[in-house]
């Protein structure tokens, strides 16, 4: 509990630092940004994937990425298997299908390329848009033999070079006799920066890393007081990973202790939320602490894959076999996926969405391209906002730690129990990131508007353990009539985007039942009230999504009040 406790308080303290910086800002409109990783295919296939490029899955995944109107698509490392010149410049061609589309690609090098010496100038040569933001200017002379089947062909370059994101900035730094600009670089885009970090050192050793040596510039690009109000950092290796014992820092999570706080330091002072990346091959999510255990912490997002490989975590953890303490919180795994995701940054909340397609194999190869569209799965949905705070809760503990406020609106978590007992491949128990968000009031409701998420029971669902929500309203006036209609209180929004009953939403189909008076233990799902005394309205409910407090007619007919 002690350490639950400490971080906790880092996280209460991140969240300030958020505060903060949100309200020096503007918001920008909705956008959505793509993640993709690991685009290797590594042996002999049905002739899609050409030079270890695993083309075919590229091509569904960006199909996506289309379909849902990302502005621009980073790649977490290890685009290619087999480094040489080949594969890389086939990597590039099978970007043009987003270039097409007015999409930015932004890539990074993991230690696949890196294997190569000579990587990086080239990828600097085919992918410009790193040091500047101009995408669709692939290098004419790129003609790698990439076979005769026609659905293989990358889309014929149209339209004009165009430009996504602002502020470009490198270190100035060489390694090896190669400038690393444009292989770790910033831009900004809306309200949000994007920090992509190559830690290769240019030898072909791909265990070295260079970080330490970067660490000013991260902190430097982080503090900057013209800095956008979001920040997302990305690399190909992690913090701590879960096949990988090589990490960010070196060939095992204890390979650099003091480097390692002051990454993690300068992430969590600077309001960082996620650190982005690769390399494993699967989908995990984990709260990672500084070496001593409870100082800073930041999320790590490990990103399922987009090649033909699929790791099995080691047992024990990595966490386990090196840190003293243990220093990282398992959230979430999801293994032998295909998969990739979807930010959307709306003013100050962030949404990760991850969809998926099982690979059909469990651990190693798969050696024929699946067929991913009109197969993929929303899996998981997670996220943060600046104005919200966020709370850890392990299996077997209460919800009613779950307490926030916003201007005179105040929520709470009356009652509820995460009855989740899965674990990770490690056998460790996995705990719940539940975080808040808030919007201001819409006309005619009687609250601000609150984002609740993070509690759903697993893959695929939305479903979450049973709870009562409480959120106060405004002490308006209201007659005995209105009191005892049950057509105001706790409300939630519909597909339409109109506020309901937030009951009605409930899975399982249970009756509707209205008090008038505050909530007591007992009651069951779907019961819902107003207690006049303290100005709050309740429900018991067992889905995450929005709330306000407002009037609502039937099930589904829009807020009138």
């Amino acid at each position: 509990m002690q350490k639950k406790t400490q971080f906790l308080k880092v996280l209460i303290l991140t969240t300030a630092f958020m505060l903060l910086v949100g309200s020096i800002a503007g918001f920008a409109e909705p956008w959505k940004f793509g993640v993709i990783a690991d685009t290797q295919w590594l042996n002999n296939d049905d002739g899609k994937n050409p030079n270890t490029v695993a083309a075919d899955v590229i091509k569904q995944v960006d199909r996506e990425f289309i379909l849902k109107g990302v502005r621009f698509v980073v790649a977490v490392g290890d685009t290619v298997d087999v480094p040489s010149l080949g594969s890389l410049d086939t990597r590039a061609l099978f970007a043009q299908d987003l270039y097409n589309a007015g999409i930015g690609f932004y890539p990074l090098r993991g230690n696949h390329e890196s294997e190569m010496p000579g990587s990086g100038p080239e990828f600097i040569r085919i992918f410009p848009q790193n040091l500047n933001g101009l995408n669709n200017l692939t290098p004419s002379d790129i003609n790698p033999s990439i076979g005769t089947d026609a659905f293989l062909a990358p889309d014929s370059k149209v339209g004009f070079p165009f430009k996504i994101g602002s502020n470009f900035n490198s270190p100035s730094l060489t390694f090896n006799g190669v400038s690393i600009k444009g292989l770790t670089y910033s831009f900004d885009y809306e309200n949000a920066r994007f920090i992509l970090l190559d830690q290769f050192d240019n030898s072909g050793n791909t265990t070295n890393t260079t970080i330490p040596q970067q660490q000013n510039w991260i902190t430097q690009r982080l503090s900057d007081k013209k800095r956008p109000d979001h920040a997302f950092v990305f690399a190909h290796k992690g913090l701590i990973t879960e096949n990988h014992a090589d990490g960010l820092f070196g060939p095992n999570p204890a390979s650099d202790p003091a480097s390692t706080d002051a990454f993690i330091a300068s992430l969590a002072n600077h309001g960082v939320q996620y650190l982005i990346g690769g390399h494993d091959h699967m989908h995990n999510r984990a709260v990672v602490s500084t070496t001593d255990g409870k100082t800073a912490i930041v999320h790590e997002l490990i990103c399922a894959s987009d090649s033909n490989k699929f790791y099995t975590p080691v047992n024990p953890s990595n966490d386990t076999k090196y840190d003293n303490p243990a220093r990282e919180i398992p959230l979430s795994q999801d293994l032998y996926q295909i998969g990739y995701y979807i930010v959307t940054v709306d003013g100050p909340h962030v949404t990760f969405e991850y969809y998926g397609v099982p690979s059909g194999q469990i651990g190693g190869l798969i050696s024929a391209t699946p067929v991913l569209s009109g197969n993929w799965e929303k899996r998981e949905t997670f996220g943060y906002s600046l104005n919200g705070a966020e709370f850890l809760v392990g299996q077997g503990q209460s919800y009613t730690i779950v307490q926030d406020s916003f201007r005179g609106t105040t929520a709470s978590i009356l009652a509820g129990i995460n009855g989740s007992t899965a674990q990770d491949a490690g056998g460790r128990r996995l705990t719940k990131a539940i975080y808040t968000g808030w919007s201001k009031t819409n006309p005619g409701a009687a609250s601000d508007i609150l984002r609740l998420g993070g509690m759903a029971k697993g893959f695929g669902t939305q479903e979450t353990d049973v709870y009562v929500l409480s959120m106060s309203y405004e002490g308006r006036s209201l007659r005995t009539d209105e009191l005892k209609s049950g057509l105001f209180g706790l409300a939630t929004r519909n597909g339409k985007g109109n506020w309901i009953n937030a009951v009605t939403k409930n899975f399982g189909g249970v009756e509707k039942q209205f008090v008038v008076g505050p909530w007591t233990a007992g009651y069951g799902l779907g019961t819902y009230g107003i207690d006049p005394s303290t100005h709050t309205a309740w429900a018991v409910i067992n889905f995450n999504g929005e709330f306000t407090v407002a009037g609502f007619g039937d099930s589904d007919e829009p807020d009138r009040r």
